[in-house]
């Protein structure tokens, strides 16, 4: 059984997602955000205190994109990967890492601090420079999926679920209110996936059963 140690709407939803894609079983462990802080005792099982931490058998994996990646090789789910010998290789392995590398950085610095620092010590201004790094990072992203429906491969692949997340991190933040026509259809594509909806219920679901506490991020509708 592959156990997935969480936190409702942070980067670890990536690995729920795709857990949910390939039709993976799976437990998952709810924490509060963020856990290093507010869950002590979970740096005994992660002594970086981050999530997500997969444990499979003796694998122990802590970034996204990797998990991402191990999920989709080791348990199949061919369509949602792109082989070493498709011509879209290339730019498969460049959404991936591109969705937690470049987008989900600049979304951090944001989050810090215009929310989770202390009022005396949040920095409006550098979160409004970090919010347009990202935004000025996310045309490459727009000018692809103007003319395509997925990133890469012509079908739904692992690097739609990295450069989803920064999507959905952009919609917590309030930053989606400036993506173009494309990525708001792109967006719209990717969060009405029945796996997508299916990973929102389950950690919805285990943070209940879990009592984990309010998610740091929370998803804007309507």
């Amino acid at each position: 059984m592959i156990t997935l140690y969480h936190c409702a709407n942070a980067r670890s939803f990536r690995a729920l997602w795709a857990l949910e894609e390939i039709g993976l079983d799976y437990e998952l462990k709810m924490l509060p955000f963020p856990p290093r802080f507010l869950a002590r005792e979970y740096l005994d099982i992660n002594p970086l205190g981050t999530i997500p931490y997969l444990v499979d058998g003796e694998t122990r994996m802590t970034e996204s994109s990797a998990i991402c990646l191990y999920l989709v090789e080791r348990y199949g789910a061919a369509a949602m990967k792109v082989a070493a010998d498709e011509p879209a290789y290339g730019a498969y392995l460049n959404g991936l890492f591109f969705g937690e590398a470049t987008l989900t950085f600049p979304q951090t610095i944001v989050l810090r601090y215009s929310r989770l620092e202390p009022e005396e010590r949040r920095l409006p201004q550098a979160a409004i420079d970090y919010a347009r790094w990202f935004l000025a990072r996310l045309r490459a992203v727009d000018a692809i999926v103007g003319s395509q429906d997925y990133y890469c491969a012509g079908r739904f692949t692992m690097a739609d679920i990295s450069i989803g997340y920064a999507l959905l991190f952009a919609n917590a933040l309030g930053l989606d209110d400036d993506f173009s026509e494309a990525l708001r259809g792109y967006w719209k594509r990717l969060s009405t996936r029945p796996a997508f909806l299916a990973a929102l219920a389950a950690q919805e679901r285990a943070g209940v059963e879990q009592g984990s506490g309010e998610p740091a991020l929370n998803l804007r509708t309507g």
